[in-house]
């Protein structure tokens, strides 16, 4: 610890627009020092996600982030000291500490984590991304070997992995993405049999020639007009697993939701269905071996995204909404 000041990045303003640098601001404060149940934790990477994005608009899962207080975020951190049970100095956890450089957060609050290298695998594939890939598809999805899977956002820190475990599962991967370096990237490293540039704007022709016996499972991470074009091309009885809707976060809303609902959900007998992760924690473990094997046989590429220092944590963010990301996207302090 350096001297007793404690850096953190504030949230000074809630935007009605775009999210941009002028919203946040860095100020200094003193350590804190946990109370009884608490652990002082030094933050070593912060996790960075579309749902930063989404919690400025108000409750959500979670409460939503106000005006003038620390930005919210989840890390990886290690424990300075400890007033909890369960918990010693040089222990590492997962827990919402917020855009600064120490936390003080009740214990219950925070997943012990193993010590493993690289440290940050314990965001991405091991972490909330990889979990969220692995229960949203495999339990909600339900592929099947020989069906088509569609994923959108498929070059992020979730999309990238989901695409993986389908084609691990015997699936045609679609994936849908931003320029065409990304959906190159998706067919030539990751294995997708198809990548769908969403930039060149036909959007629905190109996912019909990628997929042209339509949609069995759709992840989708986006919502909106990409929703709008999976929605005819699903198969009856398809599956669509709702993760995220990074198109309605930053910026003005669209003048319409996706049409064809519920319509062709009814027609199509289709199941669309929101998940959280945390609905799955309990089953943690069994997912959690299933996808380090795979990534220690290398049938699971790991893809991080890390930017340095805390006061580039803003500009990440705005980069991360704008699509600049490949994999997982963090923030070492």
């Amino acid at each position: 610890m350096s001297g007793n000041v404690n850096r953190q990045i504030l949230l000074v303003e809630k935007p009605s627009g775009k999210l941009g640098p002028e919203h946040f601001k860095m100020v200094e404060s003193t350590v804190p020092a946990p109370k009884d149940g608490e652990v002082l934790l030094r933050v070593r990477y912060i996790s960075l996600d579309a749902a930063n994005r989404a919690w400025m608009h108000g409750a959500t899962y979670r409460s939503a982030v106000e005006a003038n207080s620390v930005m919210a975020g989840g890390a990886i951190a290690e424990v300075v000291s400890s007033k909890a049970d369960g918990l010693a100095a040089g222990d590492i956890v997962f827990g919402d500490t917020g855009w600064q450089e120490f936390a003080a957060v009740p214990a219950k609050h925070l997943t012990k984590m193993p010590k493993l290298e690289p440290m940050t695998h314990l965001l991405s594939v091991f972490g909330i991304a990889g979990l969220t890939a692995y229960f949203g598809l495999l339990e909600i999805g339900k592929p099947k070997e020989g069906e088509t899977v569609v994923v959108s956002a498929a070059a992020g820190s979730v999309g990238s992995i989901v695409g993986q475990i389908a084609k691990i599962r015997g699936c045609r991967v679609v994936g849908i993405a931003g320029g065409a370096d990304k959906c190159n990237w998706l067919t030539s490293e990751l294995g997708f049999d198809a990548a769908v540039d969403y930039k060149d704007g036909a959007v629905f022709k190109a996912l019909r020639a990628a997929a042209p016996k339509g949609i069995d499972v759709y992840f989708d991470n986006v919502g909106g007009d990409i929703l709008e074009a999976c929605l005819p091309q699903m198969n009856n009885y398809g599956r669509i697993a709702c993760c995220g809707a990074i198109s309605q976060y930053d910026g003005v809303p669209a003048a319409h939701g996706p049409r064809g609902v519920p319509g062709l959900i009814v027609v199509k007998r289709l199941v669309m269905q929101g998940f959280i992760v945390m609905d799955y924690m309990k089953e943690s473990q069994r997912a959690l071996a299933e996808l380090q094997g795979w990534v220690k046989s290398g049938r699971l590429k790991v893809q991080e995204d890390i930017i340095d220092g805390l006061e580039n944590t803003p500009k990440a963010l705005i980069g991360l909404l704008a699509g600049e990301n490949r994999g997982k996207r963090m923030v070492r302090l």
